[in-house]
């Protein structure tokens, strides 16, 4: 009867410790991203190609459109966030949503944020 309830105790515990371990955010498939090198290079490819083109700069300038590769995110902060702002856009701004039209759809986005996430300063 002891060794079971002794049993009974441990599983108990155990139960509480997975309950209350960890709770951050998994990591978002950008992070996953940014150990490929060849992710990384498509995402600013795409940022070149498509947002340097017209708004958002690579160099911190006097343009209307803000300077992603700080820690100042004016739209959000996660990276889900982030891909929610390029999927759909901001209202009453010129930036539009771009949904999942790149040509790999959400993996291209994925890479654009990881693009951004490799080339921030650090944010600590």
């Amino acid at each position: 009867m002891l060794a079971q309830s002794r049993l009974t105790g441990f599983v108990v515990v155990l139960l509480a410790m997975v309950a209350c371990g960890d709770s951050r955010e998994v990591g978002s498939p950008a992070d996953a991203l940014l150990a490929d090198a060849d992710a990384i290079s498509r995402g600013r490819l795409l940022f070149v190609g498509t947002c340097a083109g017209y708004c958002h700069k690579l160099t911190p300038e006097r343009v209307d459109a803000v300077y992603l590769f700080d820690c100042e995110w004016k739209h959000g902060s996660t990276d889900q966030q982030i891909f929610n702002t390029i999927s759909n856009g901001v209202p009453n701004t010129r930036m539009v949503g771009f949904g999942t039209n790149f040509p790999e759809g959400e993996s291209d986005l994925w890479k654009i944020i990881a693009f951004l996430k490799s080339n921030r300063g650090s944010c600590a």
